[in-house]
């Protein structure tokens, strides 16, 4: 397969619209979904605005934990745009690990448009660590402008 062609395939995985992205094809062979902590496999969410009255008054919603409930060599965290608007999307993931301890395999803000879905890893734990969870914030604490804009999550534990 011709360098070009390879590359124009790499990207069309990565940021594919809405509808694009089977659930089979996206996970990749030998990946399986994690089960988010409280239900299901994936997580629909609206970024909630974080001010002052937030901490005292309420919770925001940015963290999401996927359980990890046995050892994998790398995760993927898928991110969707739900949204009918363009919008910034400031996005954080973590894996945690069996000794309190976590590492930071993304920190962007994503610039998606409407149905937009995009692809995050693969991501290998450090040697001699175990993923417990994988965490994933996305939040208007980093960015102001990203209140109210809409997205689904996923994370994928692959063999």
């Amino acid at each position: 397969m011709p360098r070009t062609r390879s590359l124009a395939t790499l990207a069309a995985l990565v940021l594919l619209p809405a509808g694009l992205v089977p659930g089979a094809a996206a996970a990749g062979a030998g990946c399986t979904y994690l089960p988010a902590v409280g239900g299901g496999t994936s997580v629909s969410k609206s970024i909630q605005l974080n001010g002052p009255l937030v901490f005292p008054f309420g919770r925001t919603n940015f963290n999401t934990d996927f359980s990890v409930n046995r050892a994998f060599s790398s995760y993927k965290v898928n991110f969707k745009s739900t949204s009918t608007e363009r919008g910034p999307y400031p996005i954080q993931a973590y894996l945690k690990f069996s000794d309190g301890t976590n590492l930071q395999v993304v920190n962007e803000t994503l610039d998606a448009l409407p149905g937009q879905f995009r692809q995050f890893g693969p991501f290998v734990p450090p040697a001699g660590k175990l993923v417990t969870q994988v965490n994933v914030k996305v939040g208007s604490g980093y960015n102001a402008n990203a209140t109210g804009f809409s997205y689904t999550i996923s994370v994928f534990g692959c063999r």
